[in-house]
């Protein structure tokens, strides 16, 4: 394993040496510059294509690619030349004859849509899977090999900056205190990591990430904000894309998009059904202590896991237009899973001098049923001077989400016993916002809005031992919400350099009542959350910003509730109702520099964290077969110092070859003590003071092989990380995929395997002086292979579906400071 590690190594050392070899073009070209427009929207296109030709010469002799703002530059020797401008479904420009002896911009151009390109499949120059901008990088899904068949779980794992354990927890740069939206809302999921395995990768379009969010959006989330945005088809006419799918181990699925749009109407739909068997082992080896730290026994906990879930996902939404200013937006979106999970646990009793005493065999059967209804609401007004606009956006959904299990637990030599828990939750949300953006003039804007966002969360948990009741693990608790908030930001620019300026303010009103002990416990808190941004352009090519922000992390859900499921009778996690929420300071210095063939993104941030969520271990006093009972659960005991350099490079060194590849190295220093006063009745100091560092870095290679066969590797090492309480060690995974056109490109083949070396495991050793050490070794999922087909008619392989501007999650006019 550690040649792997070391091969994986070096290819990503020796990927990055070779984008950093490549050199800017020479100054003696000229160049052509321009913008590129819809004609009747006057809407910029992003990824239009310019190309330029010799005259009587059908091949291109350079060419470029239009921004986010549909502004393009293209250098290229003095001469004469044929330019074409074309976008996908749209007629295309043409100058013909053009003389270019000197810089020339070819001004505004306008593109008309084609209604009959509509009926051809023409396969365009690919979107880059990852777009890099200064404040957010985007990844594409739909040219992603990888994530056909996945998840949303799956896509998160394939995306720079951001990493995924084995238990499904997200991070973004190292750190798990990620806000994840969908459609730029909260999700209402309960465990927003299995809703995450819930949700097809085909119904997404791409996700954001936001590493330093601004004012205008949600302050949830200190180490930033994930953005996944689902499918929503806009494009003129009917058309749409089927996938089927199969797998081994079971991972089966239907799912399909259709969207029919006339002047006035769009109607769009996505469909999803999926079954899916996710096997999974792990394996818990204690070493247990006397008060003297010599040795009492051992236990050996190997642990073997059952899921299989179904799940349907689907939405139906329409778009009128009432005027050609104004729009009206619907969706009701539908998910519903049902899970049949079995644990089986065989806890080995070893005695001091390590010979074998008893086993107990704990097996837990688990049936869950979830089900989430969302309907959401858009209206946006834009006014006669470009980019002057109001929305209002609105969404009401409601999750059920219950689970019923059965531990069945045996001696080898004694009796058995039967545990029965039941876990029904049900949480309800309103979420209310409306943004105002005004242009003040030339290169400046003002923006304002509210938001107000109500969620209530019941949890009804109760156990039987032997059909009777356990109090200790039995509770209904109550979660209440109320966050309103508002904001007001301005930017503005000026020559090369830009700057905008927030301000938020949010007002938390939160209850957490334990309606079975009449614990009631309500914290009440206001907070200004400043924002500010400074960019400078060095040239057309480059751009340099430093960033701040202020955000908060509120525990929720698992973290709270005191009352958690047995699965072990002797490792318990209990939440604590009393937690409050940590809040960040992070700065960001950033720099992109972009070449014709590199795009290089890098970053230098710093983030300080008070009250940050440590996970503490300690004996509970309670015993099993005299065996400790170990209790973990969060506590607010430290301050988190995080600084950390990241760069991102995007890599096309031939027509058939494209290289992404993502490093981020960070070191934590916390500082605290954990006190408390243990069964005994003595007062117990843990030190939390730990200076860690870590790392991880994914390098993706796409490469198209003879008869249009596409070749996908992604490579992924996550390195070491030391905490108080012990390390968790590092980790090497590989992925491929190859993918076939067939069809005319109608339809498309392909075939993925994820974690070709099955070594995708989260290895943790914990030591606690004088109570025990322990090495656990956990694997979700085992390797899995994948074989999707995908069918798409009156669509083009790579055709950008047109969405009308939504809300970016807080948000009123997106400015755009990118280089």
């Amino acid at each position: 394993m550690k040649k792997i590690n070391a091969i994986a190594l070096i290819v990503l050392f020796l990927s990055s040496i070779l984008s950093f070899g490549q050199q800017a073009p020479t100054s003696s070209k000229v160049k052509i510059t321009g913008k590129v427009i819809e004609k009747t929207s006057k809407q910029p296109l992003e990824y239009a294509t310019i190309t330029l030709r010799l005259p009587n010469n059908p091949k291109a002799v350079t060419g470029g690619i239009t921004n986010n703002k549909g502004e393009f530059s293209v250098e290229a020797a003095a001469g004469n030349y044929d330019i074409t401008v074309e976008f996908i479904s749209f007629k295309s420009t043409e100058f013909k004859g053009k003389t270019i002896d000197s810089n020339t911009n070819l001004g505004t151009i306008g593109l008309a849509e084609d209604a009959a390109q509509l009926n051809e499949v023409v396969v365009r120059a690919e979107k880059t899977t990852v777009e890099i901008k200064l404040d957010k990088k985007v990844f594409n899904v739909g040219n992603d090999l990888m994530v056909k068949g996945g998840t949303v779980s799956d896509v998160l794992g394939n995306i720079p900056s951001v990493s995924v354990d084995v238990e499904g927890n997200v991070s973004l740069r190292g750190n798990e205190n990620v806000k994840i939206l969908i459609d730029g809302r909260p999700s209402n999921a309960i465990n927003i990591v299995e809703a995450l395995r819930i949700i097809p990768a085909d119904a997404i379009d791409k996700v954001e990430v936001i590493t330093n969010p601004s004012a205008r959006y949600d302050a949830e989330g200190g180490g930033g904000i994930l953005n996944i945005v689902l499918k929503k088809g806009k494009n003129q006419g009917f058309n749409g894309t089927f996938i089927a799918t199969g797998g081994i181990p079971d991972n089966n699925g239907l799912s399909g998009n259709v969207n029919y749009k006339t002047e006035k109407v769009s109607l769009f739909t996505t469909q999803g059904y999926s079954f899916r068997s996710n096997p999974g082992n792990m394996i818990n080896e204690t070493t247990y202590f006397n008060s003297n730290n010599s040795i009492r026994n051992y236990i050996v906990e190997p642990r073997d896991n059952k899921r299989y879930d179904k799940g349907y996902n689907g939405n139906f939404g329409i778009d009128i237009a009432i005027d050609k200013n104004t729009s009206w937006t619907n969706t009701i979106n539908y998910r519903n899973s049902n899970g049949d999970h079995t644990d089986n646990v065989f806890q080995n009793y070893y005695t001091q001098a390590r010979l074998f005493d008893y086993t107990i065999n704990r097996t837990n059967q688990e049936d869950n049923h979830s089900n989430n209804i969302e309907y959401t609401t858009n209206f946006t007004k834009n006014f006669k001077k470009q980019g002057h606009k109001f929305t209002i956006d609105g969404s009401v959904s409601s999750n059920d989400d219950n689970t019923t299990a059965i531990v069945n637990a045996s001696r080898s030599n004694s009796t058995s016993s039967i545990d029965n828990t039941i876990n029904n939750q049900k949480q309800n949300r309103v979420l209310i916002q409306s943004d105002y953006v005004l242009p003040l003039g030339k290169g400046s804007q003002f923006e304002a809005g509210y938001r107000g966002d109500f969620s209530k969360l019941v949890t009804d948990y109760q156990v039987k031992n032997e059909g009777v009741i356990n109090p200790n693990f039995t509770n209904v608790l109550e979660y209440k919400e109320k966050v309103n908030a508002v904001y007001t930001q301005y930017g503005f620019k000026k020559n090369k350099a830009s700057v905008l300026l927030g301000l938020r303010y949010e007002d938390s009103n939160i209850e957490i009542n334990q309606l079975a002990t009449s614990d009631f416990n309500t914290k009440k808190y206001g907070n200004l959350f400043p924002s500010a941004f400074f960019t400078y352009e060095i040239s057309d090519k480059s751009s340099t910003s430093i960033s701040y922000s202020r955000r908060i992390q509120r525990p929720r859900g698992r973290m709270l509730n005191p009352f958690s499921n047995l699965s072990s009778n002797i490792n318990i996690f209990v939440g604590n109702p009393d937690l409050d929420p940590s809040m960040t300071d992070a700065i960001d210095f950033g720099y992109i520099k972009r070449w014709s063939k590199l795009t290089l993104s890098t970053s230098l941030y710093y983030n300080k964290t008070t009250d940050v969520f440590q996970m503490a271990r300690r004996e509970s006093g309670n015993f099993v077969n005299g065996t400790p009972i170990i209790i973990t659960s969060p506590i607010n005991i430290a301050t988190e110092f995080r600084t950390g350099f990241e760069f991102t490079l995007n890599y096309s060194p031939y027509k058939w070859w494209k290289l992404n590849s993502n490093f981020n190295f960070f070191q934590s220093d916390t500082k605290g003590d954990f006190v408390y006063t243990n069964f005994n009745n003595v007062v117990v100091t843990q030190k939390f003071n730990n200076n860690a560092t870590s790392w991880f870095s994914r390098l993706t290679s796409k490469i198209t092989l003879p008869a249009k066969i596409d070749w996908q590797t992604n490579l992924m090492y996550m390195g070491g990380q030391t905490n108080a309480q012990g390390k968790v060690l590092g980790n090497f995974s590989a992925n491929l995929a190859f993918s076939k056109d067939v069809f005319k490109d109608k339809g498309t083949f392909a075939l993925n395997v994820n974690d070709v070396f099955n070594g995708r495991k989260r290895i943790m050793e914990t030591y606690l002086p004088g109570v025990l050490s322990s090495r656990a070794e956990m694997q979700w999922r085992v390797r899995q292979v994948t074989l999707s087909f995908t069918y798409r008619f009156n669509k083009a392989k790579n055709e950008r579906e047109k969405q009308p501007k939504k809300m970016n999650e807080g948000g009123g006019g997106e400015m755009e400071y990118q280089g």
